[in-house]
């Protein structure tokens, strides 16, 4: 399986508890193609560089998992959530995937 790492960005006056909701929900849809929903890091409310969807803060979430065809599904979620300002996935190569442990991304 792939390891990918995704990144959203909410509106920095989401509830927490939304968050989670948003992040338990990714990790169903992660499970129903067979992947696993690896770590999670929530960095807080940071400031932009310039202004996103008239919002000037966001809510960031770092999420690692392994997935072997369910980004379609994740993408739309994503696109679909009005929480959501940004996301972005991004495919993490073979050697990056085993030094932050995860073992299962051979391919």
């Amino acid at each position: 399986m792939r390891a990918y790492e995704l990144m959203i960005i909410f509106k920095a006056d989401t509830d927490e508890s939304d968050v989670q909701t948003t992040i338990n929900r990714l990790g169903e849809l992660a499970g129903e193609q067979d992947g696993t929903l690896e770590k999670i890091d929530k960095w807080g409310v940071r400031r932009f560089a310039f202004e996103i969807q008239h919002q000037w803060e966001g809510f960031y979430v770092v999420l690692e998992f392994l997935s072997p065809n369910a980004l379609a599904e994740i993408d739309r979620t994503l696109r679909l959530a009005d929480e959501v300002i940004r996301h972005k996935f991004m495919r993490l190569p073979i050697g990056e995937a085993h030094k932050r442990g995860l073992a299962a991304a051979t391919a």
